[in-house]
């Protein structure tokens, strides 16, 4: 996944797209991450995915829909790039992805069954103008689904200071940036805001408890912290220097190596009906 933004409207992408990052992205599918929408899914709808980022989690939809069409959209032509050439290795004739504004999706009303966006309205300036554009070119009687993480619902052990620092610095990066990081407890709330009716809640959770769990997302994480957009601007921000972001990040380490170690990472998710 890469967050769908615009330009236009300001937004920063907080994540940014290093290795590290998309490492994490890319071990997202359809079963781990949109088990909610699945039931939903059936043969001959036409889909759009919106912030599709390296197509992992649109490429299941593909299987799941076939043969209807897909469509994976992002700003970031080479993350486009990068999902295409991937995608041409799957072998389905009914994905594709190209660049594209949530704010202003070129598409004429009513144009798809399911409209999905995963891990993207936390990234935006506006998710409930986003909310209404998606709205705007799903079909009557078709879907909005949304995921998104809540950044300050998630909890872990053993309680390290390191991580404590990590969520206050993240919180402090992502509102500089004008998103909300705790945006799964709002989708409720926002989705209300634009105009969409009979919507579905739910919640799901993103565990790390076994030591390949832990040692993967402690390492995503230090990656993350020390190279990736955060650190950058963690440090442009004047919220952090490159000696706190190494300790956080030697933090996450030790919490990778602790034989009991857990962490649960919380996310919001509704269904709403057009």
């Amino acid at each position: 996944m890469s967050e769908q933004s615009s330009q236009d409207q300001g937004d920063v992408y907080t994540h940014g797209h290093h290795e590290s990052v998309l490492k994490s992205h890319t071990s997202r599918t359809a079963e781990n991450s949109a088990a909610y929408l699945i039931p939903h899914l059936t043969h001959g709808l036409r889909v759009l995915d919106v912030g599709s980022g390296p197509g992992t989690i649109t490429a299941d939809f593909a299987r799941l829909v076939a043969p209807g069409e897909v469509l994976g959209l992002d700003r970031s032509p080479e993350v486009v790039a990068t999902a295409t050439a991937w995608a041409a290795t799957q072998h389905l004739a009914n994905l594709s992805f190209d660049t594209g504004d949530v704010y202003s999706l070129d598409f004429p009303e009513n144009s798809f069954d399911v409209v999905h966006a995963h891990q993207v309205l936390q990234h935006l300036t506006d998710p409930v103008q986003a909310l209404r554009e998606m709205r705007r070119v799903a079909k009557p009687g078709g879907i909005v689904a949304v995921r998104d993480a809540d950044f300050h619902g998630m909890f872990w052990y053993p309680q390290l200071p390191e991580l404590d620092e990590w969520m206050a610095l993240y919180q402090e990066v992502s509102r500089h940036n004008q998103a909300e990081p705790d945006a799964g407890r709002r989708l409720v709330h926002w989705a209300q805001a634009a105009g969409l009716g009979e919507v579905t809640p739910s919640s799901a959770n993103w565990l790390y408890a076994t030591p390949q769990e832990r040692t993967w997302l402690a390492e995503v994480w230090a990656e993350r912290v020390t190279h990736s957009a955060l650190a950058e601007q963690a440090v442009a921000y004047g919220l952090a220097d490159t000696a706190t972001l190494e300790r956080i990040a030697a933090g996450w380490r030790a919490w990778g190596a602790a034989a009991d170690g857990w962490f649960v990472m919380p996310n919001g998710e509704i269904i709403a009906r057009v």
